[in-house]
């Protein structure tokens, strides 16, 4: 097993720049954290992932608020939110929805599956078969669902958040190459220091209520405008040539790696690019630096490449090599 590369500490500054979606965003992480202690880098992902119009996958021990983070996300959001259970029987069209019967008109008509939400919480991703899983890399690619031949959009915005369990592996199934690739991010929740641990637990003795987060002050900040809106002006930040090399050097460095059996693929190389521009976005820049191509790689590459079985043996991990290949690689200047 490898320790994922943790994700990046979030460069949320209230003073850079002054563009009115850019502050909402910025204010999103703020509104997240009345209902969740700590997790700044996760949170962060969140929102760089709501930027892309990416998808995260959320790993931790069982008990440290992934759900209620997810949660938070949608009421700040004020979006719809739908969670699913994923269990050993659980078949595609629980996800997709499926033809059904219609006594009324003798007709088979679309029901909709809890795909067909703003925010859709796959948890424990990890405890459902490949077929099942599988079942998601439309809606995470193409934005649309095809049941029976009938293409149908999902609702815009969409997000997927996945989580598992990185230390139970009992009755699950690992997800393949071709499903992690279609997670922009893989954000990493610890477990939180002695005083964010102190600050949780002070919060529930003055009676906070994880099902009652509007108790606690939280509000929608963001609005799909608002949203939409920052989601255009990320795609206009600049990435200049030499920049757009250094990432394709890293990913390339990867593929040569003697410690990895898969490196990034070109897919993996635009979400770096993509990832890289929210950053930037957040910062208040209008253009992107290498800097921000090293802050973002651990949390954008970390789960697209793949140990050697003598690299896995050897106990090393996935963040050091990338550590290693970044390192390699010339920065421009």
């Amino acid at each position: 097993m490898t320790t994922p590369a943790p994700s990046p500490e979030p460069p949320l500054d209230r003073t850079a720049g002054s563009a009115p979606a850019r502050d909402a965003l910025q204010g999103l992480a703020s509104e997240i954290h009345k209902g969740v202690v700590g997790q700044d880098a996760a949170v962060t992902s969140l929102v760089v992932a709501l930027l892309c119009r990416g998808h995260v996958l959320l790993e931790g021990v069982p008990g440290v608020a992934k759900t209620l983070l997810v949660r938070s996300l949608a009421a700040a959001l004020d979006v719809r939110m739908r969670r699913v259970q994923f269990t050993p029987d659980m078949m595609p069209g629980d996800i997709t929805g499926s033809l059904v019967y219609d006594n009324a008109t003798s007709d088979l008509v679309f029901r909709e599956g809890p795909v067909f939400t703003n925010l859709l919480l796959a948890d424990e991703i990890n405890r459902t078969p490949p077929k099942t899983q599988s079942a998601l890399l439309e809606a995470m690619e193409e934005r649309q669902v095809t049941v029976d031949g009938v293409p149908r959009p999902l609702p815009d915005p969409f997000l997927v958040v996945a989580t598992q369990n990185p230390i139970e592996f009992d009755g699950t199934y690992a997800l393949p190459e071709a499903q992690l690739d279609r997670f922009l991010l893989k954000a990493v929740m610890p477990l939180p220091e002695r005083d964010d641990e102190i600050d949780v637990l002070r919060r529930h003795a003055d009676g906070f209520d994880t099902t009652d987060l509007a108790a606690t002050g939280l509000r929608a900040v963001v609005d799909a405008e608002a949203l939409h809106r920052a989601q255009a002006d990320v795609a206009t930040v600049a990435a200049e040539e030499p920049v757009v090399q250094y990432i394709v050097d890293v990913c390339r460095a990867t593929r040569r790696s003697p410690s990895l059996a898969l490196g990034v693929s070109p897919r993996g190389a635009i979400a770096l690019l993509r990832t890289s521009r929210a950053w930037a976005y957040l910062a208040g820049r209008d253009f992107i630096t290498p800097d921000d191509v090293k802050t973002l790689a651990p949390a954008t590459l970390g789960h697209r490449v793949r140990l050697t079985t003598e690299a896995e043996l050897e106990g090393t991990q996935v963040d050091s090599v990338l550590a290693a290949t970044l390192a390699s690689v010339p920065v421009p200047r």
